[in-house]
């Protein structure tokens, strides 16, 4: 028994949610686990959309459900009687949702769940993908569901997906007058008195200089809609932060709406164990009083909208290992070394101990005056001041900032250890300054991010059990070792976007290679390791991975060329990657687990939904870059800085992506294959004349679009029937690009590309076929019977029968490769080679011409069970006895 069911209060979205997925799911029992908002409620009484097949939570045999359905919720203490079941290993969840995750949340065997306005605009998506239909007063109930929960398109959580949803739903006859009507109804005299009461008591709080709402109510019994209350109560007074606290029967209701990125209420609803976007969201308390909850709500206030911290040391924001000169070296000997790592200035060292600095500026210029064989020892400058690592950072900023110096010498016991550059102090200045996107600081202590906070309990909500413990265990054998470990890269960044991501990346100050072979002793894991870059990849039993690597720094002696590679410190490490909002690391060590170091602003890029490099030769040392931020773009829905996009252009416009190799350069296409929706970054390369890197005659034009969009809706088809095989989708994506090009010129680009693995080759070797099934399928005029189809298919790859669906530009061709794919594939005969001996048919070729008969016989329907078959073998091949 398969049941669709929602949260308890359920509203607008939920039903329309709810008539979505029996869509999908046309067999499916529609059963509400509780009561309804009071506005859906009227709705039902007042419309004849009561008769839909919706049936009573009391009549649902909790133990022969077999598949839950959730739609617009995920958390289980807001399922009613449905908590039961959901642990149960014979009940297979499907989710469907639109909240953002918390650490409340079920995990279903299937989810799918984005942060869009309504949990209706992701069902429209899926709907878009069948072939299914929807009458006028289906379509109205699910804009309802848009209109409500996203304020009738205005609320800030809405996306470009909403409206696109409620376009469609229009085009399918949804009434807007009756959208309006509903959306639109009188308040009560019970809400009347509830809304003046909280206008009446509303004050305004200060929480490190932002301003909070609090409003408060009573009521002695349940008062419905409270959230549409507190939405008035905003508009009234144009409110950005408004918490209102209402006391009704034995509860306290918290609901909260920010307009502000200073304060996430959602975060704060769900320390109360409810939940919510950073926007708007709600909580339900039990067991505690209206004071109690408003203390805690204070509480709550005063630790998430802002913290300072206390000044660092010096060694908390110094780059190490220090890049020196040394004092015997020659102009002419340093000018490689300069041109390597691009600093300004550099310390010049005798015998491993500090002589002086010396800057770059000096150095170009005594070239220029032919001063090429002099020693450094004689233009360096011996008038400095160096500090210890321990020593306050202010000093370092009286220092640089004072125009004395622009480089300080970092020593401990006497030996150098680091440098710090004006850059550094300037980050240092801008920690203790208020974040005006209301991040809260690290209680940490210093450290060397331009904001850092904590994000244990982050990383607590969104990673495995397994992972974030794997992770603090790594800290600590990193800290025995001496050593510094950090958690780096795309895995932060979707941390801080809540995006899942479990590719994890950990960087080292010190050893690499030792701390992965310390994790392998202690789990049983086993290594491979890289010695020349300092990196190895841990591989744990089950298959589970984790790269590690020795914070480096590289130099590219070309463009386009691989890096040379150099032990450095985490600043320089992160210093080499391509974009800033992937320069983000967190701290593993003990005692400061969980800190977010950001030193190029990374963490201010990924609020303002910015792509930016870190350095201008970026895309010149690395083409490969151009593609990822197309893909992250796309992905992320960011926008190009505008020198970003202009040093792209440049990279573009002299040529230096087709200069990468074929292997480079397939990995970049089969990452861009492999997004969600591939087709809009491949249309911004068309814009850039980036096609071309992939094959000169390569046009994006109306066909080829056509094309990509019908292999997107096959993908789409086939994800949904959840057949649990294996299916390179890029492939499908990369058979048309190469589609619609001579047979030569393809042969060209399978050439330069190297495409390996078992499943690709055989997809190549059967693409041929597939013209000639194409041609087969367009010429024959009648509807092929399901043994010609299957004839006509078996033994094709997966990848190719999809790329097949979108070349074919006939209904009947794609129903054909539809039909062998959900049904005809499966076909087996039941009759053996032993029921044919025992039938007295003499062992021989004979057998398998019997059997290719039988199956095409069961393919047409001509029989159905061994009995029939049986019985068809005797009629049509009578046994010589």
């Amino acid at each position: 028994m398969d049941v669709i069911t929602t949260h308890l209060n359920a509203d607008f979205d939920a039903l329309g949610s709810m008539l979505a997925a029996r869509k999908l799911y046309p067999e499916a029992v529609l059963v509400f686990p509780g009561s309804q908002e009071t506005s859906l409620r009227r709705f039902f009484l007042e419309s004849a959309f009561y008769l839909a097949p919706f049936e009573k939570i009391g009549r649902v045999d909790l133990g022969k459900v077999r598949r839950l359905i959730l739609v617009d919720v995920r958390q289980r203490d807001r399922l009613g009687k449905f908590e039961r079941i959901v642990d149960s290993p014979d009940v297979e969840i499907h989710i469907y949702d639109h909240h953002p995750a918390s650490r409340h949340d079920l995990r279903g065997d299937l989810e799918f769940c984005r942060p869009v306005g309504a949990t209706v605009s992701l069902m429209v998506e899926l709907l878009r993908c069948f072939p299914v239909s929807l009458t006028p007063e289906e379509a109205t109930i699910l804009l309802l569901g848009i209109y409500e929960d996203t304020g009738s398109l205005t609320f800030p959580s809405t996306t470009a997906q909403d409206l696109e949803a409620a376009a469609w739903l229009l085009r399918r006859g949804a009434d807007l007058n009756a959208v309006a009507s509903l959306i639109t109804s009188e308040l009560t005299q019970d809400q009347l008195s509830v809304l003046h009461e909280l206008a009446q008591s509303r004050k305004t709080l200060n929480f490190h200089g932002v301003e909070v709402n609090l409003a408060e109510a009573s009521a002695d019994g349940y008062v419905g809609d409270l959230a549409a209350l507190v939405h008035k109560l905003r508009d009234m007074e144009n409110f950005n932060v408004l918490f209102v606290l209402a006391r009704m029967e034995n509860r306290v209701f918290l609901v909260a709406r920010s307009r502000v990125r200073e304060v996430d209420v959602g975060e704060i609803a769900g320390e109360f164990g409810g939940g919510g976007h950073p926007t708007a969201a709600s909580a339900t308390i039990k067991d505690l009083t209206m004071i109690q909850v408003r203390e805690r709500l204070f509480a709550l206030l005063s630790a998430h909208v802002q913290k300072k911290r206390e000044g660092g040391k010096v060694r908390d924001y110094m780059s190490s290992p220090a890049i020196s000169l040394k004092a015997e070296d020659t102009v002419q000997g340093v000018q490689e070394i300069l041109r390597h790592y691009g600093f300004h200035s550099f310390p010049v060292v005798e015998a491993d101990r500090l002589r002086g600095i010396l800057n770059r500026q000096l150095i170009e210029k005594a070239a220029g005056h032919g001063l090429a064989a002099t020693c450094l020892s004689e233009l360096m400058s011996s008038d400095y001041t160096a500090l210890d690592g321990g020593d306050p950072i202010e000093q370092a900023q009286d220092l640089l900032l004072g125009g004395r110096q622009r480089l300080i010498p970092v020593l401990e016991d006497g030996e150098l250890v680091g440098v710090l550059a004006r850059m550094d102090v300037i980050r240092s200045l801008a920690a203790h300054l208020p974040d005006p996107a209301g991040e809260g600081m690290s209680s940490g202590g210093g450290g060397p991010g331009i904001r850092e906070k904590r994000l244990t309990r982050l990383m607590h909500e969104r990673l495995p059990v397994r992972t974030f413990g794997l992770l603090k265990e790594m800290g600590e054998m990193a800290g025995g070792a001496g050593m510094n470990a950090y958690l780096v890269g795309g895995v932060v960044r979707d941390l801080l976007l809540r995006r899942e991501n479990l590719d994890i990346d950990v960087v080292v100050e010190g050893d690499g290679i030792l701390l992965a072979e310390k994790v392998c002793q202690q789990y049983g894991a086993r290594k491979r390791s890289h010695s020349r870059f300092g990196t190895a990849k841990i591989i744990f039993p089950d298959g589970f991975r984790v790269d590690v690597a020795t914070a480096r720094l590289e130099y590219y002696a070309e463009p386009a060329a691989l890096p040379n590679v150099e032990r450095s410190s985490l600043k320089l490490d992160l210093y080499r990657r391509d974009f800033t909002m992937n320069t983000l690391a967190i701290r593993l060590n003990p005692g400061r687990f969980g800190e977010l170091v950001d030193y190029f602003g990374g963490q201010r890029d990924i609020k303002d939904k910015v792509i930016r490099i870190i350095q201008n030769l970026s895309f010149i040392e690395d083409p490969t870059r151009i593609f990822r931020a197309l893909r992250f773009q796309e992905r992320f829905g960011f926008s190009l800085g505008p020198q970003t996009r202009t040093l792209m252009q440049n990279a573009i416009q002299q040529g230096l992506p087709s200069k990468l190799d074929g292997r480079r350069l397939l990995t970049e296409w089969r990452l861009i294959l492999q997004e969600t929706n591939p087709l809009p970054i491949i249309e911004k390369m068309q814009k850039l004349d980036l096609l071309s890197s992939f094959h000169p005659r390569l046009i994006l034009d109306q066909r080829l679009r056509q094309l990509l969009e019908r292999a997107r809706d096959a993908i789409s088809w086939h994800r949904l029937l959840y057949l649990g095989e294996p299916v390179e989708e890029w492939v499908v994506y990369f058979f048309c690009l190469l589609g619609l090009l001579p047979q030569q010129e393809m042969a060209e680009v399978v050439r330069r590309l190297p495409l390996r693995g078992k499943r690709i080759a055989a997809s190549l070797a059967a693409r041929g076929e597939a013209e000639q099934i194409l041609r087969r399928m367009a010429q024959t005029r009648r509807a092929l019977k399901p043994s010609e189809i299957y004839r006509l298919l078996h033994a094709v790859p997966m990848e190719v029968l999809l790329y097949i669906m979108a070349r074919s530009e006939r209904e009947k061709s794609r129903m054909a490769v539809s039909l062998y794919i959900t049904r005809l594939r499966a076909v087996k005969v039941a009759v053996t080679g032993r029921d044919l001996r025992d039938l007295g048919y003499p062992e021989g070729p004979r057998y398998r011409e019997i059997l290719d008969k039988v199956l095409e016989a069961r393919l047409n329907g001509q029989v159905k069970d061994l009995q029939g078959e049986t019985a068809w073998i005797t009629h049509h091949f009578p046994a010589r006895r």
